[in-house]
């Protein structure tokens, strides 16, 4: 079943259909090529021509869909990483209302990186020169705008605190989130057994305060 949908805030972009241009196919084929080229042997064993023919095209047709290897690179990470945080705003959509949505969010996301190897490279720090790149994404501007909507709809049903800013609760949990799933990566079980305290902690920040007693 589709998630109910939240006003202003979109779903995870789908892969386009067979409606595309040769063009567009094309530039797929390459974007898919050194998402998999680059997850699997990382930016410097990398080279364009092995993209190209991974792709089954020509170099010379690469550059004529990316500037260069960096260009190409950047691309790929973007749209590797954009993927796991769009299957975080699906679980999202459905659980951020329920208690222990923080833990089955961060379960899917680390279940997600394990299927997008280069989104798990950036995640483990093993491309320093872009893992800082992952904070500025549309994708998860999307994320924390739904947390923020998510929010702001649970004041109103009053499971959400009434004196909280939703935008900036929001991009708190985000941030929060983004920093356990990168421990989680690259510490393993260790860190995950955090997960639980750190919920905990997400949960009183917005959990209305019960009647006062005496």
């Amino acid at each position: 079943m589709r998630p109910e949908a939240v006003p202003g805030v979109p779903y995870p972009k789908r892969a386009a259909g067979g409606g595309e241009g040769r063009g567009a196919r094309t530039r797929r084929a390459i974007l898919d090529a050194a998402i998999a080229r680059f997850g699997r042997e990382g930016y410097r064993a990398t080279s364009v021509a092995q993209i190209a023919r991974d792709a089954d095209v020509s170099a010379t047709a690469a550059y004529a869909y990316f500037a260069g290897k960096e260009a190409l690179f950047l691309a790929a990470v973007d749209e590797d990483a954009a993927a796991v945080i769009s299957e975080g705003m699906v679980t999202a959509l459905v659980e951020l209302t329920t208690p222990d949505w923080p833990q089955k969010v961060l379960a899917m996301l680390v279940d997600a990186v394990d299927r997008h190897a280069l989104a798990g490279r950036l995640l483990r720090g093993l491309e320093p020169d872009v893992t800082m790149r992952v904070l500025d994404m549309p994708a998860l501007a999307d994320l924390r705008k739904l947390g923020a909507a998510r929010l702001q709809a649970g004041q109103v049903d009053g499971t959400v605190r009434a004196d909280v800013e939703p935008a900036e609760i929001a991009d708190g949990m985000v941030n929060i989130m983004l920093a356990l799933l990168m421990s989680v990566v690259q510490l393993g079980s260790a860190a995950s057994q955090a997960r639980d305290s750190i919920a905990a902690v997400l949960q009183a920040a917005i959990r209305p305060h019960g009647p006062k007693t005496d």
